[in-house]
């Protein structure tokens, strides 16, 4: 069945002047305008959609990709408040997004960053958001162990550490002690499962615990100085920002990483930067 707020993969049923026409199966034929149309569409039998619903309220389709379908968080920019209905986003696509008041957690102004889900409304079946998060989040436990790899938004700074939601469906937190640099809300941040605690709560980290994280950070290094020639301008006083940039992790997981590096010989420090050494020859205990 083709849903609404989704890229759907469907069958051209026939052309017209305004485009093409799409099997929505239970929706309905649906209309991809002609701007829309891939060059292409006669060798295709089947197109990649998003549907939606357009300023009359029609059901229509479109290639363009909007920065969150039905079900996935995101931080999205005010475009206009209207003091009657709510705020307008701006989501990638032609038509804004419409976040009715009674979903706002707090009043918005034009040009702020709110981070929202996107979500089918009930009463009407057309495509709002809801800034009230907790309402929209799985109330399965998570299905994941200690150490697993996982995407998160971040949703607001707490006197603990930062809020998350992972995956789109559970809640998360990353604490400031495991932090090396300050967040910002609607980060959208790749990291791991520290625990995870009663009701479904799970402590995140930007880093892999323990050796794992090592083994894994000092091999990914390796290469990457064997792809630039043997040497690189990072070391002890390269900045949080750098090396989470360059090789998505905390300075202090690279310090280690280097550090482990260096008791084995694998590299020299040149201040700045390192090399990587020849260690054919070396073995433990040499």
């Amino acid at each position: 069945m083709a849903l609404i707020g989704k890229r759907n993969l469907l069958s051209v049923v026939r052309e017209s002047t305004t485009g093409l026409f799409l099997d929505g199966e239970e929706l309905g034929e649906i209309l991809l305008p002609r701007r829309y149309v891939p060059h292409d569409h006669a060798e295709q039998e089947r197109l990649e959609v998003f549907i939606y619903r357009d300023s009359e309220d029609r059901l229509i389709a479109t290639t363009e990709h909007p920065l969150a379908q039905v079900g996935e968080f995101a931080c999205l920019r005010v475009k206009e408040v209207n003091p009657r209905i709510g705020a307008f986003l701006d989501w990638g696509l032609p038509k804004d997004l419409l976040l009715p008041f009674r979903e706002q957690g707090a009043p918005l102004r034009a040009g702020q960053q709110v981070v929202v889900v996107v979500c089918l409304d009930p009463k009407t079946d057309r495509i709002i958001a809801s800034a009230r998060l907790n309402r929209h989040l799985s109330n399965e436990m998570p299905d994941y162990r200690e150490g697993d790899p996982v995407r998160f938004i971040i949703t607001g700074k707490t006197p603990l550490g930062y809020n998350a939601i992972v995956e789109n469906a559970h809640p998360g937190l990353l604490y400031h002690s495991n932090l090396s640099a300050p967040l910002k809300t609607g980060q959208v941040l790749n990291g791991f499962v520290r625990a995870i605690r009663e009701g479904g709560k799970l402590d995140l980290s930007l880093d892999a615990s323990g050796y794992q994280r090592v083994a894994s950070l000092t091999e990914q290094i390796e290469q990457a100085l064997e792809h630039s020639g043997g040497r690189l301008d990072f070391d002890d006083d390269s900045s949080p920002e750098q090396i989470r940039e360059a090789f998505g992790v905390s300075k202090k997981a690279f310090k280690q990483a280097l550090g482990k590096l260096f008791r084995e010989r694998r590299i020299a420090f040149t201040a700045p930067g390192i090399q990587l050494l020849d260690n054919s020859s070396w073995s433990p205990g040499n």
